[in-house]
């Protein structure tokens, strides 16, 4: 996975602000390549992750113009421990497929990769330095019933199936604190980038 280009993986629970960093790294001129976003794509009509999610879960899965009703889909796997990892035996194969193909075009003096599972696998080797966006689990509830406007057993049921706090700090080489006013984050993300491109971009 471009070889010669440090990868920072950004990592953080649900709802955690993990996109709104890594906007903020975008600014800066940093790639970002963002698993979730490569999760939409690969489940495009036409895509064969779709064609294995119909197959596994029946076309009822479906919008009624062909596409996937995420909301749906996330309703079924999150209460089903089975089923979610149905889903992610098709999904992370042909995410990581695309990742490495962003990987190798997209250059950079560094480059992060959003990666919200990194806790859930095995795939730290992968990455240079692991950056949590870190905040307090009850803020986490908050923040996605207002996000996504689901249930709140339904917004539990999301973060129990996550790794837990205590272990995402454990696996951090950086956390960026997310707990508080936002207007803070961008300073957190410039002192970290002047970090990354002294002790990342500059190494022979």
């Amino acid at each position: 996975m471009a070889a010669n280009i440090p990868k920072v993986v950004l990592t953080g629970g649900i709802a955690s602000g993990k996109s709104t960093v890594a906007a903020e790294f975008a600014k800066l001129g940093v790639p970002v390549i963002d698993t979730d976003e490569i999760s939409r794509v690969v489940v495009q009509p036409g895509r064969p992750g779709l064609r294995h999610i119909v197959e596994q879960f029946g076309r009822e899965i479906l919008n009624a113009d062909g596409t996937l009703n995420r909301k749906k889909l996330r309703e079924l796997v999150f209460n089903d421990p089975a089923k979610r990892q149905a889903l992610e035996k098709i999904l992370h194969p042909a995410i990581r497929v695309e990742q490495l193909r962003l990987a190798e075009s997209v250059g950079g003096p560094y480059q992060i990769h959003v990666v919200p599972l990194l806790a859930e696998t095995a795939n730290r080797h992968l990455y240079d330095r692991v950056l949590l966006v870190d905040c307090p689990r009850e803020e986490q509830l908050q923040r996605l019933l207002a996000r996504d406007g689901v249930t709140k057993d339904l917004a539990e049921s999301m973060l129990a199936a996550q790794a837990t706090r205590e272990h995402r700090l454990s696996l951090a080489d950086d956390v960026i604190d997310n707990s508080g006013d936002p207007s803070l984050l961008p300073a957190q993300v410039t002192r970290l980038h002047e970090r990354y491109l002294k002790e990342l971009a500059k190494r022979p």
